[in-house]
């Protein structure tokens, strides 16, 4: 046991010290700008892989490294149950609920669709739509091991996927003015469209305080479907690999080992914040924790990326992000209207 722990220690330990220059990175770009434009998140992959271009680890460095961007993770997927509940999913009324609910598994379906007639391989296909249609990084970050995606898918996936998310919070209050949209409904725009709650945030505050309350309930109920969305690929995973004969195929898997263990612990985690079984000073604390867990692994992902492998996908991931975002804005207004936000 001693063993096994000791083999993970220098790479979480490197991992670990990849995570601290992405957040003094993270502290630099507040001082000069205002604000960090390029999350820790993006941050960590980067320094990460330029490190990997520049060095390869050996044997004493990839078991912590392997451990970081896959345990490490799946902890990090549980912990951010806790920092959704139910009361507030509800507060939004049935009407928007479900057309929440219906967006994202509309742009999860015609996003993979976009990527793959792009000529993505399937996995990459399915984080650039997922990472679209619920949270950006953080559910390409937890879909990666549900279908159990190459490192250096995710990467491609979140470097571009943060690039355009960036751009759409510059970009959509010009879009919310020129449509001259109300402050609910720029907000549920906002929320239904932008990849992070502090970047909802950002994008709304220009209409006002409506727009970013609105916004950030939206974005709240938006992340929530990462649960059901990881269930239902967990389900399809046993299905991708379809160049694989029958007799190769992966037998499928018992019916407790469908869901793997972390999506369980996220649907938990949600329902025992819920019923108030989670002690509120440990809420904080705990969406801390998980914010940092998965800087630490996406640290570990960079580290495992051939940075060539990133550039051969480069202009089909950034077209596949392109039309996948243009298409959740128009099912996004489509939604608007027909429920009639005011």
């Amino acid at each position: 046991m001693f063993g096994q722990i000791g083999s993970v220690l220098p790479g979480i330990a490197l991992c670990a010290a990849v995570t601290v220059l992405a957040f003094a990175a993270g502290w630099g770009e507040a001082r000069l700008f205002g604000e960090p434009w390029i999350e820790a998140l993006v941050l960590a992959i980067l320094i990460g892989t330029a490190l990997r271009t520049m060095w390869t680890p050996s044997a004493l460095w990839r078991p912590g490294i392997a451990f970081s961007a896959k345990t490490l993770l799946e902890v990090a997927v549980v912990l951010l149950g806790a920092t959704v509940s139910a009361a507030t999913i509800l507060s939004a009324g049935p009407a928007l609920l479900l057309g929440i609910a219906a967006v994202v598994l509309v742009a999860v379906a015609a996003g993979f669709g976009i990527g793959r007639l792009l000529g993505l391989p399937v996995r990459m296909a399915l984080l650039v739509a997922c990472g679209n249609a619920i949270c950006g990084n953080s559910a390409i970050a937890a879909v990666a091991p549900v279908i159990d995606a190459d490192s250096e898918d995710v990467a491609a996936s979140i470097a571009y996927t943060a690039v355009l998310g960036v751009a759409v919070v510059l970009a959509l209050p010009v879009i919310g003015l020129g449509l001259k949209l109300s402050g609910v409904q720029y907000g549920a725009l906002a929320g239904l469209t932008v990849y992070a709650v502090p970047q909802v945030i950002a994008a709304a505050a220009p209409l006002g305080s409506t727009a970013v309350q609105v916004g950030t309930l939206v974005k709240l109920v938006r992340v929530l479907m990462l649960g059901p969305v990881c269930l239902i690929l967990s389900l399809l995973a046993p299905q991708l690999d379809r160049t694989a004969s029958a007799a190769r195929r992966p037998a499928a898997p018992p019916v407790r080992r469908l869901v793997p263990w972390f999506i369980q612990g996220f649907l938990a985690m949600i329902a025992l914040r819920s019923l108030d079984l989670i002690p509120q000073p440990a809420l904080v604390p705990m969406g801390h924790a998980a914010t940092l867990l998965t800087v630490v692994s996406m640290a570990a992902l960079g580290l495992g990326v051939d940075v060539r492998t990133v550039a051969r996908a480069g202009g089909r991931v950034t077209a596949a992000v392109v039309l996948c975002l243009l298409m959740l804005g128009a099912v996004s207004l489509g939604l608007i209207h027909l429920i009639g936000l005011a």
